[in-house]
């Protein structure tokens, strides 16, 4: 167990801590009030941080993950087949058809179990990159709030988000074919391993890290700007939860119009069919040859409420847990 509690905790001097508080780590506020520093020489663990955004995590794909296979549908449907779906509720109306209201959750499982660790790299790697970038004042900016969610967007992809996609791409796409042959999430990432090996998992990398990458970039350099707005010369004015769900909702919805094509591409690059593709340029240029410009935006629709709903949900149980651990803050 302590290797575990020491992955997730970070132990700071008063110098090195004053006004680097955990908050920063998810969406750019602060623990401290005015100029109060923590006491000398505690821990504090991110423990509590990474398993609420887990589990935040969790609830809002389970809402939220039929616009996730439709938008996945969308996207791995070629216009050169000719396509498959007429649109989004074409879509929806030809799932629940063929295999029920469960066939709209096909690859749910991959992204719960990638949920907590993918917000532990993400958190944990964007804390680290904030604390060392952080002006004399402590403060952190935009632009250093772009390159710390850069920073972080890369290192989750690598790590997490890469095979946590490609599984669910598969599976999803498996469903469409006309034997599908994925019984369950263990059998099929057995299957992938046994005839791809590990590179199986992780098609599709370099599409995955410059999406992810640009995505907390865009997420965190927006919502950075807009508190920083809305706080103006007060850095301790409260931010309503609603005002800090709809800066959410809007960060989201600039990251999806800002990288829906290297979603697309990612997408088309990890499903079944991903063999036709060398690489991800040829991908990109095969797609704008075959389908034209309109098809990197596939499934933007689905992909703009889901997102939307993800950052607006986590963004806002950061901030009031934050708050609740302001009031009964202790140390050892």
């Amino acid at each position: 167990a302590q290797p575990i509690r020491a992955l997730f905790s970070v132990s700071r001097s008063t110098a090195d801590r004053r006004h680097k508080p955990l908050t920063e780590l998810v969406c750019c506020s602060r623990w401290s009030r005015g100029n109060r520093d923590p006491p000398n020489d505690h821990t504090f663990s991110v423990s509590p941080f990474l398993s609420l955004g887990g589990i935040a995590g969790g609830i809002e794909i389970c809402i939220t993950f039929p616009t996730e296979y439709v938008k996945t549908q969308l996207q791995l449907d070629e216009k050169a087949n000719p396509p498959r779906y007429k649109g989004i509720v074409d879509c929806v109306k030809q799932t629940v058809d063929g295999h029920g209201v469960r066939g709209l959750y096909r690859g749910l499982s991959s992204l719960l179990y990638g949920s907590i660790p993918k917000a532990a790299v993400r958190f944990g790697v964007f804390e680290f990159l904030s604390n060392k970038m952080r002006d004399e004042s402590g403060k952190l900016d935009s632009t250093r709030g772009l390159l710390c969610g850069l920073g972080a967007g890369v290192a989750e992809a690598v790590v997490v988000v890469c095979p946590m996609e490609t599984v669910k791409v598969k599976f999803i796409h498996d469903q469409s074919s006309a034997n599908p042959k994925y019984r369950g999430f263990f059998h099929g990432v057995r299957e992938i391993v046994r005839t791809e090996g590990l590179r199986g998992t992780y098609q599709g990398l370099t599409a995955t890290v410059l999406k992810q990458g640009s995505n907390q970039a865009i997420r965190f350099y927006v919502m950075t700007s807009l508190r920083n707005w809305y706080k103006g010369e007060d850095p301790n004015k409260a931010i309503n939860p609603l005002v800090t769900g709809a800066f959410g909702a809007f960060a989201g919805a600039v990251s999806v119009f800002g990288n829906t094509p290297l979603d697309v591409i990612k997408t088309r690059m990890q499903g079944l069919e991903a063999h036709k593709y060398k690489s991800t340029l040829d991908c990109a240029v095969k797609i704008m040859k075959h389908e034209g410009p309109k098809a990197f935006y596939k499934g933007t629709v689905p992909r703009l409420g889901r997102v939307c709903m993800d950052v607006a949900i986590v963004f806002i149980i950061y901030e009031e847990v934050v708050k609740v651990l302001n009031k009964v803050w202790k140390t050892d």
